[in-house]
């Protein structure tokens, strides 16, 4: 589990392909992410994935063909930076939202603006994913934990302070750029309760019509 607030950007040193698969070295540079122990986990730019070597300076991560299909990381190649975060731990301040890593689908840049010190970054979502995405909540775009500021169509907004376009990848955003996307946790349980065909003690009453009237879903 993670909290979106990444700890610093990573570089792809290495790719290689091996069995229909791919594996990264990743140099951990400026990060101030502490050298992994093999089997730890690490947030890649949203993406939960597993040291399965590491060095003092760097690491290396398997990739599925899944993880390739369904994430940006199969455009992705030597000299690309990546956000990087390692999981939290028990007692450590959750100070973004809940993150698990688990990428939802592919978003895509539509426009960049600057409001005073900071950029306005407006993202098309997978019509799928619309759905989630409400005003004031949470979203997680490649692994940062951001508030949507607006909602439009199958679009949202977010503002992006400068320090957060310093220490991660989004400063280098542009027109086009296709960014992991993954919806508040809370988002998908709230629909699962709205959604259950047989209702038990514990979820009598929820409707979908009960969480929109108290500001817990939107109309699609």
């Amino acid at each position: 589990m993670f909290s979106g607030i990444v700890k610093g950007v990573g570089r792809i040193l290495e790719q290689h392909d091996l069995g229909g698969d791919r594996r990264w070295v990743v140099a951990l540079g400026d990060s101030g992410v502490v050298p992994l122990a093999i089997g730890g986990s690490i947030a890649v730019s949203g993406v939960c994935l597993t040291a399965v070597e590491t060095r003092p300076d760097r690491f290396a991560v398997d990739l599925s063909r899944e993880t390739l299909d369904v994430t940006t990381f199969g455009k992705l190649g030597v000299g690309a930076r990546v956000n990087l975060e390692p999981p939290l731990k028990l007692g450590e301040p959750l100070d973004g939202h809940l993150v698990t890593g688990h990428v939802d689908g592919v978003g895509e840049v539509v426009e960049l603006a600057q409001a005073a010190r900071s950029t306005t970054v407006r993202i098309r979502l997978p019509r799928e994913l619309c759905r989630y995405v409400a005003q004031k909540g949470s979203i997680a775009v490649d692994g940062v934990s951001l508030t949507v500021n607006a909602v439009r169509g199958d679009t949202f907004e977010v503002n992006v302070i400068p320090h957060t376009q310093a220490v991660t990848v989004i400063g280098e955003y542009r027109r086009g750029v296709a960014v992991n996307i993954e919806v508040d946790i809370v988002a998908r349980y709230l629909e699962r309760l709205g959604s259950a065909e047989q209702p038990t003690s514990a979820t009598a009453g929820a409707s979908m019509e009960l969480l929109r009237r108290h500001g817990y879903a939107r109309e699609n």
